[in-house]
C-alpha cells in the first residue's frame, strides 16, 4: 500500500502545517506504541522507546506530545535531551530499548521539524513497521487505563555514553595529538558533543556554529553551508576542517588549504585507507549520483562498486543486500557498518582521520587520487508529474549527449519524489561538453513539459 506520511526519512514539513502539529505527533506516538507493543517480550515489563531531538525550538513542543501519545499507549519513554540522529541510533540498541525516535528535519531550516524512527536493532525501522503505524493511525485513540499508562525517564548521560562510543571507533593505540581541527556543528545536535570527541583524541579543537538558540541551526553553518568552516580552517591555519549537518548524521570535510570534500571524496579517502590495511570487506555502495570518477576510480583498485536509489535509507538496504560494510551519498551520508548501524557524521570523520594518521597524510594528499568530473544539475520544472524522460524529443536529445561523451560521461534524469520537477544530471571528463549536454537535455524537457 502507498503511505501518505512516511517518506524515505520519517516524515518531515512545516512546524503547524499538518502532519507536524501537536495533535498528529501526539496520535503518532499512540499509534507506534500501540504497534510496539504487540512485539513479543522475553520479560514482562513495558516496551520503552528513546526520545532524542535536535536544537529546534518546536523540538520541545513535537517532544511533549509525542511522549504523551507513548505514554497513554503503555510505553516507557527515556528522555535524551538534545542529540544526534545516530546517538539515538546508539543508546537505543545499548539500552536494549524496543525503539528510538528522532525529532528533527536534518539540514532543513528551523521552521521545518520531522520525526524518524529506529528499531531496537538501531536501524531504521522496515517498510511493514511504518505501515502499520499508518494503519494505527486510523483507529481512534484510547488512553490506557492509569494502571495500564507508561512511565517517563530522563537519560542524564547520554550525552557522556555517545561520546565514549564515538572515541571507540577510533583505533585505541592512536590519537590526533599535533592536529589542528576546526569543527562545525550547524548549531545543531552535535553542539555539545562534537568538540569534546576530537578534544579527548588529543586535537587541538576550534568549535564553530556551537551556540544554537533555537532558531539558528542550519544557518549559514554546517555540511550545507560551509563557508564560515572555510574560512575559519585557513584563518587558524588548522589541518582539517570538519562540517556536520543539524542532527550530525552528514559529513563535509575542508583541507588546511579551504578546500571542500564530499561525501564521494571522503568515501574514497576510507575505501582506500581500508583495502591497503586488508580490511576492505566487499565492495562500496553508492548512489545513481555518485561521481563517475569514483566509480572509475574503484575499477582501478579493484573494489566492487554499485549504486544505489538516492537516499542513505537505500545504501543501507543495498549494503545488507550485499553483506558489505562501507556506503555513502555525495552529500556526505557515509556509513561503516563495522562502526555503526547507521550513518554517522562524527563517526565517519574518525575513519578519515585514521587513514590520514596511518599514512601521515593530509587530507589534500589522501584524496589526490580522485580526479572528481564535472557535473551540471538542472532542475526543470514541469506542469505535472510525468514520464518526460521517455518522451521521443527528451529521448533523441538525451542520445545525442551520449554521443557527445563517447563513453566518457553520465546522463541521468531522475524525477523529485516531492514536487514537479525532473532533474537532469550530467557529467563527463570534458566540462565543456557536460554543460552543452545538460542544457540541451533541459531545454527538450521545457520543450515537451511545457
Amino acid at each position: 500500500m502507498s503511505r501518505k506520511y512516511f517518506g524515505t526519512d520519517g516524515i518531515r514539513g512545516r512546524v503547524g502545517v499538518h502532519p507536524i502539529t501537536p495533535q498528529f505527533v501526539m496520535n503518532l506516538g499512540y499509534a507506534a506504541g500501540k504497534v510496539l507493543a504487540k512485539v513479543e517480550h522475553t520479560q514482562n515489563d513495558r516496551p520503552g522507546v528513546l526520545i532524542g531531538k535536535d536544537t529546534r525550538i518546536s523540538g520541545y513542543m513535537l517532544e511533549s506530545a509525542l511522549e504523551a501519545g507513548l505514554i497513554a499507549a503503555g510505553i516507557d519513554v527515556y528522555l535524551a535531551g538534545p542529540i544526534p540522529t545516530p546517538a539515538v541510533a546508539y543508546l537505543t540498541r545499548a539500552l536494549r530499548l524496543q525503539a528510538g525516535v528522532v525529532i528533527s528535519a536534518s539540514h532543513n531550516p528551523f521552521e521545518d521539524n520531522g520525526i524518524k524512527f529506529f528499531s531496537g536493532s538501531g536501524e531504521k525501522l522496515p517498510d511493514a513497521v511504518e505501515t502499520a503505524i499508518e494503519v494505527a493511525l486510523d483507529e481512534p485513540m484510547q488512553t490506557n487505563p492509569s494502571e495500564g499508562l507508561g512511565r517517563a525517564k530522563r537519560i542524564d548521560d547520554a550525552v557522556g555514553r555517545y561520546i565514549e562510543f564515538c572515541k571507540s571507533t577510533f583505533p585505541a593505540n592512536m590519537n590526533l595529538r599535533g592536529m589542528k581541527i576546526v569543527v562545525d556543528s550547524a548549531h545543531g545536535a552535535t553542539y555539545h558533543i562534537a568538540r569534546h570527541v576530537f578534544h579527548e583524541l588529543g586535537a587541538e579543537v576550534i568549535a564553530i556554529g556551537a551556540e544554537p538558540n533555537g532558531l539558528n541551526i542550519n544557518d549559514g553553518y554546517g555540511a550545507t553551508k560551509p563557508l564560515n568552516l572555510q574560512k575559519a580552517v585557513v584563518e587558524h591555519k588548522a589541518d582539517v576542517g570538519i562540517a556536520l549537518d543539524g542532527d550530525g548524521d552528514r559529513l563535509i570535510m575542508v583541507d588546511g588549504a579551504g578546500k571542500l570534500y564530499d561525501g564521494d571524496q571522503l568515501l574514497y579517502v576510507i575505501a582506500k585507507h581500508r583495502q591497503a590495511e586488508g580490511n576492505m570487506k566487499g565492495g562500496v555502495v553508492g548512489t545513481l549520483m555518485t561521481n563517475l570518477a569514483f566509480e572509475h576510480v574503484m575499477q582501478h583498485l579493484g573494489i566492487p562498486f554499485a549504486r544505489a536509489k538516492v537516499g542513505d535509507r537505500y545504501v543501507m538496504e543495498l549494503l545488507q543486500q550485499k553483506n558489505w560494510q562501507l556506503g555513502g551519498e555525495n552529500s556526505g551520508h557515509i556509513i561503516c557498518l563495522d562502526k555503526h548501524s547507521t550513518g554517522d557524521g562524527i563517526v565517519s570523520s574518525l575513519q578519515v582521520l585514521h587513514a590520514l594518521r596511518m599514512k601521515q597524510q593530509t587530507l589534500a594528499q589522501a584524496a589526490g587520487d580522485l580526479h572528481m568530473y564535472p557535473q551540471i544539475l538542472i532542475n526543470v520544472k514541469t506542469a505535472k508529474k510525468e514520464d518526460f524522460a521517455n518522451h521521443p524529443k527528451v529521448k533523441n536529445a538525451v542520445d545525442a549527449a551520449e554521443i557527445m561523451l563517447d563513453g566518457k560521461g553520465r546522463v541521468l534524469l531522475r524525477p523529485s519524489g516531492t514536487e514537479p520537477l525532473l532533474r537532469v544530471m550530467v557529467e563527463g571528463e570534458d566540462g565543456v561538453k557536460v554543460k552543452l549536454c545538460a542544457e540541451k537535455i533541459a531545454e527538450a524537457v521545457r520543450g515537451v513539459a511545457g
